[in-house]
């Protein structure tokens, strides 16, 4: 039976990247300065971390594969040289935490515009059809300041705002195997409103399930 080791997904901030397209500028929470903070691609090298993925995983094969590195300060991750790339990821940033992670429908006019485009084919289009659909799978908690995802990084350029994060799924051949991968999320944000007008993600029909592969690890 092949030999897979699978890397710890962890629960919080984990070890940092750059702001991708971006160079280090104090970000802007709730209109305080965010320090900017040395960021990091290279995994931490203390095992008894637990806010870092630096188990390598093994390949079908067997073969060795890159570590998943994540975020250990997910605010330096809001930085940019240009303001107006600052503001949309920390919009994209705090409908993150505050509608999608923590399951305030109620506040979702403030980040999401009423045409709401979807992509995913599991979810219809409009922010009415996103509330309806989230607040089932989304029960409402309190919103924490950093997002439990394990997010690797947030890119913006033009109105695009990518978060990438480390996603725990299952294999479909052996559901006692668990591995982990990358999953993308693209918004864009509309220059004159400022809200999320549109979404894309990787998904594929959720099927019988119902939900999409890895929600039993969703935090």
């Amino acid at each position: 039976m092949r030999r897979i080791m699978i890397a710890t997904l962890a629960g919080s901030l984990l070890a940092g990247c750059g702001a991708g397209t971006d160079g280090p500028q104090a970000a802007v929470e709730d209109g305080n300065a965010v320090s900017p903070s040395a960021t990091l691609r290279e995994p931490v090298p203390d095992p008894d971390d637990p806010s870092i993925h630096h188990q390598p995983q093994l390949s079908v094969s067997g073969k060795p594969i890159a570590p998943i590195v994540v975020a250990r300060d997910q605010h330096a991750l809001l930085e940019s040289k240009d303001p107006k790339l600052a503001r949309n990821k920390k919009h994209v940033y705090d409908f993150w935490r505050i509608v999608y992670e923590a399951g305030h429908m109620e506040r979702a006019a403030e980040f999401m515009a009423p045409e709401y485009i979807q992509h995913n084919p599991n979810v219809e289009s409009g922010r009415d059809a996103f509330i309806a659909t989230m607040s089932q799978a989304r029960p409402k908690r309190e919103v924490e300041p950093v997002s439990r995802f394990p997010i690797i990084d947030i890119i913006a350029e033009r109105d695009i705002v990518m978060v990438m994060w480390a996603r725990k799924v299952r294999d479909r051949e052996d559901p006692n195997l668990i591995y982990e991968m990358v999953w993308f999320d693209v918004f864009r944000v509309d220059e004159e409103s400022g809200l999320i007008t549109e979404h894309w993600d990787s998904s594929e029909r959720w099927g019988s399930a119902g939900r999409p592969p890895g929600a039993e690890f969703f935090p």
